[in-house]
């Protein structure tokens, strides 16, 4: 129900009045048909998941070129498994680096083998970045996101295991305390100037949970200590300034764990905010 929250938020008319053309290209169907007389098993919830991300990745390859800015509304993270292998692969053809901005508490650099809860939301990282562990589970990778294009902001949970592999990769992570220490602003401007230099696409991944759950209560894996409202609102104008974005995701949006709808009213301000809004044009809520 996430993509219905966003839309009953008015995202649409956030960014039209903001002078875009806007094209609701409505929800994503997935073709996964369970089989007969089948329990809901590990193998069959990852044949579920596969089929979602071919047909996210399929989604985001057709609506990635020209000046298109696809924006992805969930939703499970796991969905960034396919909206960034589907990007990465029209970067890729148009000759051009992909640059991923993660917004998240978490990392999700887990495998099918190494999550110990199961829950996929956890693995797309890895994935989009060829690691192995996914092979004849999900799709064939045609253009891997090098782990060093990736910029990681917000993190402050993160499993063991996770923590073993990003030691050996080359992922830019700043986690809580490194932002408390030297601000949100320092690592995200040395990230787009790597970009803008590089001439290269970039996506960026927007997880509720990057913020605080004080400000934004509507998600499953609530992570105390995560970005301010005028962190989050900064870091999305300085996006805006850079003019780089050429994708979004808008992750784990639940709405049943909502107030009033405020998460999914601060996700569309936040989203207005990269594609324009200033600080005088934001609206006033009562909640």
């Amino acid at each position: 129900m996430g993509p219905d929250a966003l839309r009953v938020a008015q995202i649409e008319k956030s960014l039209v009045e903001l002078g875009h053309k806007v094209i609701d290209l409505g929800d994503i169907r997935s073709e996964f048909k369970s089989p007969a007389n089948h329990g809901d098993t590990w193998e069959q919830k990852i044949s579920n998941c596969a089929t979602w991300v071919k047909a996210l990745a399929t989604a985001a390859y057709e609506h990635s070129k020209d000046d298109q800015i696809p924006i992805f509304l969930g939703g499970d993270h796991l969905m960034s498994a396919g909206t960034v292998s589907g990007v990465a692969k029209r970067a890729s053809e148009d000759g051009r680096k992909q640059f991923v901005l993660w917004l998240d508490a978490h990392p999700d650099y887990h495998t099918l083998q190494t999550t110990k809860s199961g829950n996929l939301h956890g693995t797309p990282v890895a994935y989009f970045t060829g690691r192995s562990g996914f092979e004849t589970k999900f799709p064939d990778l045609t253009a891997p996101v090098h782990p060093e294009n990736i910029c990681m902001l917000g993190i402050r949970s993160v499993d063991e295991d996770e923590h073993a592999a990003l030691r050996n990769v080359e992922i830019d992570i700043h986690d809580m305390k490194l932002i408390d220490e030297t601000g949100i602003i320092k690592p995200l401007r040395a990230f787009l100037e790597r970009v803008k230099s590089e001439n290269g696409r970039l996506h960026v991944s927007l997880d509720v949970d990057f913020l605080d759950p004080s400000i934004a209560p509507a998600v499953g894996t609530t992570v105390p200590g995560g970005a301010t409202f005028r962190e989050a609102h900064l870091v999305m104008e300085i996006l805006h300034e850079a003019d780089l974005v050429t994708s979004v995701d808008i992750a784990e949006l639940n709405p049943f764990l909502d107030e009033r709808g405020r998460t999914a009213h601060l996700m569309v301000d936040l989203i207005a905010s990269l594609m324009g809004r200033k600080v005088f044009d934001r609206p006033n809520r009562s909640h």
